[in-house]
């Protein structure tokens, strides 16, 4: 790969730029290219769009139908599979039940989780109390809903590994590099979100950064989806149909030594809005480690302020200590205390009830 000619700070983005994947099934010299590009983009933006990505041309829709028929469904359904009720923090949850930035948000959401078998609720390290099942509702309430879901994980799955295959060999690892790090047990999220019309002084989901490794989001017809550059300025996120978002999390930050970037994102919506995530994760025994870059990603995150500086979420008692949001200079040993530390931040009262 090429080495750049300068490490002066990149200027602050003012769109979203938008990626065909395309190269991702051709030459080496065209996967190369588009690694180089991906990787650019990474560096300078930590958003963007994809398109000719691989994913079935019908799913989008399928599962936009099934949030549409499952949000609209009696309270008394949905709480057949209260996120309450489960001590893997998996199903659904009513609007304000999670907390972002220590501030509620204004969307009600199912979180499904990849499936392994449960270990004793008292397991340490406690990150493995995350692993378990899910929660589904029954056919006769929701038919397809289990089957829908875990198509929806193998090909957002399958598009993240490409994607992290292509990052792989931009930062010159060779392509199967964070597809073996990965390891055997990997653990990622699927999101579907309903949110109303934001309230005033109030959002959809309060500023933050991700917490993992790689999303990938259909963000649906209507707007709302913001991204912060780096001179303080909300960017609207275009929708293009058949598209998808991607964004990088904190955890790959921090293993690149801050080359590639988090970027502090947010929904604030006039309107009712759906959206569908899926967040890209590894093993939880995963070391959060350096990777084994060469000097000049290093070198060229050290040119820019916005990229030293660049930090994680800050815990409740770090906010109360003073800390600005997402500038948390803690980092964790693996990514299940990144996971850990999330809910511990994100569902407080569920962490309590559950674990104490």
């Amino acid at each position: 790969m090429s080495t750049p000619a300068a490490f002066d700070a990149p200027p602050a983005f003012a769109e979203i730029p938008v990626v065909d994947l395309s190269p991702l099934w051709g030459s080496r010299v065209e996967r190369e290219a588009l690694a180089e590009e991906l990787c650019r983009i990474g560096h300078e933006v930590g958003f963007l769009l994809v398109v000719n990505h691989g994913v079935s041309d019908g799913l989008s829709a399928a599962v936009f139908a099934m949030m549409h028929r499952f949000f609209a469904l009696p309270e008394s359904k949905k709480r057949l599979i209260d996120k309450r009720c489960s001590r893997h923090f998996r199903g659904w949850e009513p609007v304000g039940a999670e907390y972002t930035n220590h501030r509620p948000d204004i969307r009600e959401q199912i979180d499904w989780w990849t499936e392994w078998p449960a270990h004793p609720a008292d397991v340490e390290p406690c990150y493995l109390r995350l692993l378990g099942p899910n929660q589904w509702l029954p056919d006769d309430v929701l038919p397809g809903q289990r089957e829908l879901a875990c198509q929806w994980f193998e090909e957002l799955g399958g598009l993240a590994n490409r994607l992290m295959g292509a990052l792989s060999l931009g930062l010159d690892l060779g392509e199967d590099y964070l597809e073996d790090y990965f390891g055997h047990q990997t653990m990622s999220l699927s999101k579907f979100i309903h949110y109303p019309p934001t309230p005033e002084g109030a959002a959809g989901v309060n500023a933050h950064h991700d917490t993992g490794f790689l999303t990938v989001l259909d963000p649906g017809p209507t707007a709302g989806l913001q991204v912060q550059n780096r001179a303080g300025q909300w960017i609207d996120v275009p929708s293009i149909e058949g598209s998808y978002v991607i964004n990088l999390g904190e955890t790959l930050q921090a293993m690149t030594s801050n080359y590639l970037v988090a970027t502090a994102h947010r929904v604030i919506t006039a309107e009712e809005r759906y959206s569908a995530g899926y967040f890209h994760g590894p093993s939880l025994d995963a070391a959060l480690v350096s990777l084994p870059l060469d000097g000049r990603f290093a070198a060229a995150a050290a040119a820019s302020p916005h990229h030293t500086s660049a930090g994680f979420m800050a815990s409740i008692a770090e906010t109360e200590a003073g800390v600005a949001d997402m500038s948390s200079s803690y980092r964790p040993s693996t990514y299940g205390e990144q996971l850990w530390n999330y809910f511990a931040r994100s569902y407080p009262e569920n962490v309590a009830a559950h674990y104490g």
